[in-house]
């Protein structure tokens, strides 16, 4: 699971995925309202992607969502 601090971002890594790391499965984008707020602001994008065959580096992926101030989670 990825972390994105708006939508935007989420879905720019979203297609540059494809580009970069040659995923083939449309990922998921999903909005995670902070707990407790109700503004859209306020929310934060999670692009939620299968990776089965483990060919994802943790490190590569990292360095990749910087560039968007996002971050990798481990589901």
């Amino acid at each position: 699971m990825l972390v994105l601090p708006d939508r935007d971002a989420a879905e720019e890594v979203a297609e540059a995925l494809a580009e970069r790391f040659g995923v083939d499965e449309e990922p998921r984008l999903v909005r995670d309202a902070l707990a407790g707020e109700d503004d859209a602001e306020d929310a934060q994008w999670l692009v939620v992607l299968r990776d089965e065959a483990g060919r994802l580096d943790a490190d590569e992926l990292n360095e990749f969502l910087a560039g968007w101030d996002g971050w990798r989670e481990e589901p």
